[in-house]
């Protein structure tokens, strides 16, 4: 087995899922034949059913939010024994249903795949230095953390 491979990606482009797990698969090359699972996680922007999202701006802290992402994906990368690991963000103006996130896990079983897509959700929404302003029916309003998100990670070693 080679080398472990992380993609981490951040920018304003839109996130095509297939794409980006194609692209870490061919970044792998000969070692993703002994991969046993691939896990994936896609983030969307959403809105509530009593209310009418139109738009949410994603801020982020340049250099910082770069740092972190790399972090928390050769974090995980190593803690799970990953042949694989990619992480692509998105920041600027987004619509409801666009992708903010993708993560894509490659390991030798399943069990891994999950848990370091898990772990790797889980740290983005702590250790990432992002702002999210949303727009709709109920005028403007920065988004503060839902309840749980600062409890301890879901995923266990």
């Amino acid at each position: 087995m080679s080398a472990q491979i992380a993609i981490v990606e951040l920018g304003k482009e839109a996130i095509v899922p297939e794409r980006a797990a194609a692209a870490l698969t061919a970044k792998l090359g000969e070692a993703a034949k002994y991969a046993g699972a691939a896990a994936s996680f896609t983030g969307t922007v959403r809105t509530a059913a009593d209310e009418e999202l139109t738009g949410m701006l994603l801020e982020h802290y340049p250099g910082m939010a770069e740092k972190q992402l790399r972090k928390i994906a050769l974090r995980e990368l190593d803690a799970y024994s990953l042949f694989g690991v990619g992480l692509w963000h998105r920041y600027g103006m987004l619509r409801p249903r666009d992708v903010i996130v993708y993560v894509h896990t490659v390991a030798p079983g399943r069990q891994a795949a999950f848990a370091a897509c898990a772990a790797i959700v889980d740290y983005l929404k702590t250790d990432a230095p992002f702002w999210k302003k949303e727009t709709g029916s109920f005028g403007e309003r920065w988004v503060a953390p839902r309840a749980g998100e600062d409890r301890p990670r879901a995923a266990k070693r």
